[in-house]
């Protein structure tokens, strides 16, 4: 299991402060929609800059029509980051329109399918989707294993519904980790480390947990202290 740490913060200097923090850290960042609409390329060539190691998420959700969506992958190509996401409720034909693109390419990203918001409650999402979350999810992901994707953004709640489902190799990335306990704030779905372990989950996202302590380095190695099993 790997750590993603969510720069979230309100201005790029708060995050490039964050990261300076944590950059002894062998951990990924994710970069946001408010976040890279903000502060553009310039700012993840800033996050190589600190450490070159760092690998990072760029956390857009993709969700558009097929081609938009695989121009805008490919136009990812050319940013250097490691991972970044799309929408599975795009369909099967605009995710493998995506991967389709970027076959030509001797390295990507790891493309991963969001199947549904951890900010989702169980009546708000049926009251979107007709169907419950974990029907949909295991739908998404199924989907997205065999529109070539490398796996999908999911709670841990079905992470390992979905690992059974598609291939333990089928990777999962689960936001609304709460390591030590914090309060949910505007997710719903949330669980800790040890709960994501056993689930089986690849990846998970923390956000508050770290930056809104007073040593975010020490949570960062708290974290990951948790992560060795």
């Amino acid at each position: 299991m790997e750590l993603c740490v969510a720069l979230d913060l309100p201005t790029k200097e708060q995050n490039l402060d964050l990261v300076e923090q944590i950059k002894e850290h062998n951990v990924w960042l994710k970069v946001g929609l408010r976040t890279y609409i903000r502060d553009g390329e310039e700012f993840l060539k800033a996050l190589k800059q600190i450490n070159p190691d760092f690998k990072i998420f760029l956390d857009l959700k993709l969700y558009d029509i097929p081609n938009t969506m695989a121009d805008a992958a490919e136009s990812i190509m050319g940013l250097g980051v490691d991972m970044f996401n799309i929408h599975a409720s795009a369909g099967k034909r605009a995710m493998q329109s995506v991967m389709q693109r970027l076959e030509k390419y001797e390295s990507r990203p790891l493309v991963l399918a969001v199947t549904a918001l951890t900010s989702f409650s169980e009546d708000e999402f049926g009251a979107v989707y007709e169907k419950s979350i974990a029907q949909k999810a295991d739908q998404f992901a199924k989907d997205a294993q065999e529109s070539g994707l490398d796996g999908v953004v999911c709670s841990a709640f079905e992470s390992l519904s979905i690992k059974n489902l598609t291939d333990e190799k089928f990777m999962t990335l689960t936001p609304g980790i709460r390591p030590f306990g914090e309060d949910a704030g505007d997710q719903k779905r949330v669980a800790d480390v040890a709960f994501a372990h056993e689930q089986k989950v690849d990846f998970i996202v923390v956000g508050r947990p770290i930056y809104q302590a007073q040593n975010p380095s020490e949570v960062v190695t708290k974290i990951l202290a948790q992560l060795v099993v």
